[in-house]
């Protein structure tokens, strides 16, 4: 599906807020948590699928509850023009949990989880083997000091104007 740009209204930021605190509420239960029509919910959320602002419903899942409680930051120096080829090592490594193309002096940042130490050197060593890398640096995680989180960037937007929706009233 293609993705359109999409400005948020406070309907659209109440929704999202609603959607966040009560995961596994549905339609109806977020149009009385917004106090708006079971229809304009839909339709709301419908909309901000199709414009990527809602990119999954995947379950968040804890590794660290899971098992894997041992996470780093790697950051790669790859050589020129590899990215596709890095991006590709670093998908087929289950230890990888995401990676990212960065600007300065380090071309790649990723995020790695393991269940032990010798299971992290295992993930590093096998970064380390693609033909791509020609440094990396690792860093340890000991605590989670902000945990991951979208509402507070999004309650920075100022909205596009109150709702269409006439029975939608903020708090």
């Amino acid at each position: 599906m293609g993705r359109t740009e999409t400005r948020l209204d406070e309907l659209d930021l109440a929704i999202l807020t609603a959607m966040h605190e009560y995961q596994k509420a549905g339609i109806l239960e977020l149009s009385r948590r917004t106090r708006v029509a079971r229809a304009t919910v839909q339709s709301r959320i419908a909309r901000m699928e199709e414009a990527g602002v809602i990119a999954s419903y995947d379950p968040h899942i804890d590794v660290s509850a899971a098992g894997f409680d041992v996470l780093a930051f790697v950051t790669l120096e790859i050589a020129q023009g590899a990215l596709d080829a890095v991006a590709a090592d670093l998908e087929a490594i289950a230890g990888v949990l995401e990676a990212y193309a960065t600007t300065g002096s380090q071309d790649v940042l990723c995020r790695i989880g393991a269940d032990s130490h010798a299971g992290l050197q295992s993930v590093l060593l096998s970064i380390d083997r693609s033909a791509s890398v020609v440094r990396s640096h690792s860093v340890i995680v000991l605590s989670t000091v902000v945990p991951s989180r979208t509402l507070p960037l999004l309650r920075t937007l100022t909205p596009t104007g109150t709702s269409k929706a006439p029975a939608y009233r903020h708090s």
